[in-house]
């Protein structure tokens, strides 16, 4: 099983009747056999649009039983899918069209003037096509014909852009190898079997849903619930409505969801655990989570770059370890050195990568292709941390955000948490500033809970006591949000903007 159509074949060769997707707001479902002929339909759809092989579709959509539907038709029928992160700013959504050469763009109906305004100025036709997201695609199969030729594994499959937050996206190139090789691995790391569902709550144009909630079902003909999009209010409701077994979620859910109402233990009984990604999850979330909810957290972490996780803690909740993101999943992991050189277990440096769910590189953009990786292969992450002696890694920051002051480093994370402690603070992030003195100082954007009540003062005496004078922040901001990233990471560059 190297492509995703291999993935789709078997799940429905095995059980074509089970359920693979079903839509929590209507009750709408989709069977592995819909999803086979459906498959067939889409392929057919793209040939009479002159879609060729290989070629580039783009997706403008939000989560949806069509959604899914075209998604993996376009894999199963050999084309590269461009999911398109429906949070970008304009200017960025029609860079990403431009820059992808796509040919042709599904999409929602509310999005459909926008797109083709977006594509009307570039240099090639693309064609626009309005697609209901929660349209249910029909069960009988489509007229004889030939299927189009299989995708062979080193095809492209997935062109999924990074948020930019530093410069213009980059259109990260990932094989059919590669998303059967990680659904593989998911799959497995989590013991996965034909009844378990996952509650999808993540967009799909987010590498984590596309590959954890959309394709790991794949690999055992299991299946997920489609929700719109995350609501706190709901959530618990949706999970138990829908007999979902697992969770996947990112840090800020989690946040959200502990400051919500306690569903009873009968609505969460069926859940086997709860996947935390994206970003690191604060110990005291994780703790604060397991036991108001009683639902056991495995902390993972990965990429864009890495068809989303590279290292995963194990399923067995006693071999969990508190604050890491776990062990290498699926791949080969190392820290390393400034000289790119491997560091002793304990010593921090920044994480490398190498594995079958490692990209190709970046679409037309070699040198940033290049820099990402080290002369012998292995995948340059930008995070900092360290491996422990058991082979566990653990994650202190990221190598651009790392506060240099005075020439001592500084991980944000450090600060972040000591924050987090606080009983007034619902989020934390701190981030480098100017400073004439040190080369940089420490600031803490801070949002409060709902009708708490802390001073700047306040906060630097707990800081003082929790991490001592020099890693004291010298500026609080309180800020109504923080900003973030599609993947739902804090985008700390932003905050910095905020310094006087």
């Amino acid at each position: 099983m190297r492509t995703v159509r291999d993935l789709i074949a078997r799940a429905a060769a095995r059980d074509a009747d089970a359920v693979y997707a079903v839509a929590t707001e209507s009750g709408a479902h989709l069977t592995y056999r819909a999803l086979l002929a459906g498959c067939r339909q889409v392929a057919r759809g793209l040939e009479s649009q002159g879609v060729t092989p290989g070629a580039t579709v783009s997706l403008v959509m939000p989560n949806g039983l069509a959604t899914v539907q075209l998604l993996l038709g376009c894999l199963w029928a050999g084309r590269c899918v461009n999911p398109v992160n429906l949070l970008s700013q304009r200017d960025q959504m029609r860079y990403v069209l431009d820059h992808s050469d796509c040919t042709l763009v599904f999409a929602a109906p509310d999005w459909v003037d926008d797109v083709r305004a977006m594509v009307a100025g570039l240099p090639r036709s693309v064609a626009v096509v309005a697609v209901d997201p929660d349209l249910v695609p029909p069960i009988a199969e489509p007229a004889a014909g030939q299927d189009p030729a299989p995708p062979t594994p080193d095809d492209l499959a997935l062109l999924m852009y990074t948020s930019g937050t530093t410069g213009q996206p980059k259109g990260v190139m990932l094989t059919q190898a590669n998303l059967a090789a990680n659904a593989l691995s998911i799959s497995a790391e989590h013991a996965l079997t034909a009844q378990d569902r996952v509650l999808a709550v993540l967009p799909l144009y987010h590498i984590n849903a596309f590959a954890v909630t959309m394709l790991a079902p794949l690999v055992e003909g299991g299946s997920l619930a489609v929700v719109p999009r995350f609501s706190a209010a709901r959530f618990w409701h949706q999970a138990r409505d829908a007999r979902c077994t697992w969770l996947n979620v990112v840090p800020t859910i989690i946040s959200y969801l502990l400051e919500g109402a306690t569903p009873p233990r009968s609505q969460t009984a069926s859940i086997r655990f709860c996947r935390s990604a994206s970003a690191a999850l604060p110990p005291d979330h994780l703790r604060g989570f397991e036991q108001r909810f009683g639902i056991g957290v495995i902390e993972t972490l990965g990429l864009t770059e890495t068809v989303a996780p590279s290292f995963s803690n194990p399923l067995d909740p006693a071999r969990r370890k508190l604050g890491s993101v776990g062990r290498a999943s699926g791949c080969e992991a190392r820290v390393i050195d400034a000289a790119l050189q491997p560091v002793p277990d304990g010593v921090t440096g920044e994480l490398a990568i190498r594995g079958p769910n490692v990209m190709r590189g970046y679409y037309k953009n070699e040198a940033a292709t290049r820099a990402a990786f080290t002369p012998d292969g292995w995948l340059r992450t930008g995070d900092l941390g360290h491996r422990d002696a058991d082979g566990y890694f653990f994650i202190t920051g990221r190598l651009k955000e790392l506060i240099i002051k005075g020439g001592e480093n500084i991980a944000p994370r450090e600060i972040d948490e000591a924050l987090l402690r606080h009983p007034a603070v619902l989020e934390a992030a701190a981030v480098g500033i100017p400073d004439h003195h040190y080369g940089q100082e420490i600031m803490a954007c801070v949002v409060l809970r709902d009708g708490a009540r802390c001073d700047e003062e306040e906060l630097r005496e707990f800081c003082l006591d929790a991490l001592g004078r020099y890693k004291t922040p010298k500026l609080f901001c309180f800020v109504d949000s923080l900003p973030r990233g599609p993947s739902g990471k804090v985008q700390r560059m932003k905050l910095a903007e905020l310094a006087p």
